[in-house]
């Protein structure tokens, strides 16, 4: 059986602000959906361990989210996260980040994440991301001192979505200029449409609707 790392946030707020944030729910649980209906084992973690804060818990007609957050074993993994310092990159066939705010304050800046994630890579694992969720590729470094975006392609959440979403104002930064400054190429299309680029083994998603696409790439890859 293939197993994954996934790197979700610790960070529970929207910035700087007291807005309520985290991971965005739909984003790992459509994910989640695509490893387990392809047998696919997956750890969660963190960078402090322990309980991850989620958002998008109350979207009534999402009946795949619905059914991840009303499940023990989901609960338990989500509730429990393990440490970054005490993942083994060794035991794990690739690496997924689901999006959300929260990431852009901690994973898109942690350095212990980032290294664990070169090394899978580097063994020519997957690394796939969606929405905010390529933010946590921008502090990897590979062993050949390459950024993992060093003439790739890539997509991630847009300057649009920012501002159809409201938070063009509350976010630390913004992605899209973060990901076109560091990678070879930055490659959107009109907001809120499912789009994901996969170069090589590292996969991207534009938008919560291409969450279930990255997971479905990521598969095709173990």
């Amino acid at each position: 059986m293939k197993s994954l790392i996934i790197f979700v946030t610790n960070h529970a707020f929207l910035g700087e602000t007291k807005d309520p944030n985290g991971t965005y729910a739909p984003e790992l649980t459509h994910a989640l959906k695509e490893f387990d209906e392809a047998n696919v084992s997956y750890d969660i973690a963190s960078i402090k361990g322990g309980e991850s804060p989620l958002y998008g818990t109350d979207i009534d007609s999402d009946e795949t989210n619905k059914s991840y957050l009303a499940d023990p074993k989901f609960q338990e993994k989500i509730k429990h996260t393990i440490k970054a310092e005490d993942v083994d990159a060794s035991t794990y066939d690739g690496v997924f980040y689901p999006g959300g705010f929260g990431l852009l304050t901690d994973l898109a800046s942690n350095p212990i994440v980032a290294k664990i994630t070169a090394e899978i890579f580097q063994r020519n694992k997957p690394v796939g991301s969606v929405c905010h969720g390529p933010g946590a590729l921008l502090p990897i470094v590979l062993d050949n001192g390459e950024s993992i975006l060093e003439n790739k392609t890539v997509t991630g959440f847009t300057r649009e979505e920012e501002v159809d979403f409201g938070s063009i104002d509350a976010i630390p930064y913004l992605l899209e200029e973060s990901l076109t400054r560091k990678a070879g190429k930055y490659v959107k299309i009109k907001p809120w449409g499912e789009h994901v680029i996969c170069d090589g083994n590292l996969i991207t998603g534009q938008n919560p609707a291409s969450a279930a696409a990255v997971g479905k790439e990521i598969i095709k890859r173990l």
